[in-house]
């Protein structure tokens, strides 16, 4: 798209490379001659905008799952037909993954929970996957998208948008993030009572044998304990989409170098190599983060004793 004759300008196609397929309900008089509110596709991100917390990114819902539906497929076909006499390069691939996970959950999760393993292992890879969606060529899968939409639902080529890279969108990140929250939350109360979970973030890290200082200490341990707490899913999400969105905007500013002549066409092409390279390990990297973070603040969830 960024050589097309069309002749987007660099603003307008970083834009539209950032615009999400965005469903939901538009205010009347939004458009020309609308009088009431419907609910369509966003022909812009202003309309996106309008349209407000109910809209659904519907690339990146499909794309999520897509991917999820992938990685389901590949490890359950490991999983119906593995074998010991002559395994696949694939199944010994599956396995290395699978020992990796156990690995870092035995290491960091010394408590036993069924779950914990399953959902690290889950996040690994699906995240993992989300981030490998950048590395497909920035122009590609938004080009057959605006194929599909001009020539088979005869929509306007300029109202065609199609990010992705689910772990670019914030909604995605911290979807997930807050999503592992709720467990950290669920298995906080249960493993420590409701008592001990209100006492945790009430009684520390300030406190007092006297009873009137102590009660004085409340209000300041409540504050600082939420904010450490709350901190928690929003670093975890915004982590990944800040890396994944910066790594997303290099690849866009790369191919705009295409449309710019012959010599920062072939600097942007050795250019997009060496970052494509070096953006594999940022991809792997962010994953295992995620991963790691999570089993980190589950296995925090699970401690009844003295911990501050």
């Amino acid at each position: 798209m960024a050589g097309e004759s069309e002749n987007l300008t660099a603003s307008s196609y970083i834009d539209h490379h950032l615009t999400n397929l965005t469903f939901g309900q538009l205010p009347a008089g939004t458009r020309p001659g609308q009088d009431q509110a419907i609910w369509t596709m966003a022909h812009n991100g202003a309309e996106a905008q309008q349209m407000g917390f109910m809209a659904i990114h519907v690339d990146m819902i499909g794309w999520s799952l897509v991917l999820g539906i992938i990685f389901f497929i590949m490890f359950r076909k490991v999983a119906k037909t593995m074998t010991s006499d002559t395994p696949s390069g694939f199944q010994n691939f599956v396995e290395m993954v699978v020992d990796f996970v156990q690995d870092n959950v035995k290491g960091m999760f010394p408590y036993k929970n069924p779950l914990v393993a399953p959902m690290a292992l889950t996040i690994l890879v699906w995240v993992f996957l989300m981030n490998f969606m950048d590395l497909i060529a920035v122009d590609l899968l938004p080009w057959i998208a605006k194929m599909v939409g001009v020539h088979v639902l005869g929509a306007d080529p300029h109202t065609v948008f199609f990010k992705v890279v689910p772990s670019t969108d914030p909604n995605v990140t911290l979807g997930m993030a807050f999503d592992v929250f709720l467990l950290i939350l669920f298995f906080s109360i249960r493993e420590k009572g409701l008592g001990g979970f209100i006492g945790e973030l009430t009684l520390h890290p300030f406190s007092n044998k006297n009873p009137i200082v102590q009660a004085f200490f409340i209000p300041i341990n409540f504050v600082l304990e939420f904010v450490n707490m709350i901190a928690k899913p929003v670093s975890l999400g915004l982590r990944l989409f800040g890396n994944m969105y910066a790594g997303e905007m290099i690849f866009i500013l790369i191919a705009l170098m295409y449309s710019a002549g012959p010599v920062l066409g072939i600097f942007g092409g050795g250019l997009q190599i060496v970052w494509a390279l070096f953006h594999i390990l940022i991809i792997s990297l962010q994953a295992f983060i995620f991963m790691v973070l999570t089993i980190v603040y589950m296995s925090q969830s699970f401690e009844t004793g003295e911990s501050h």
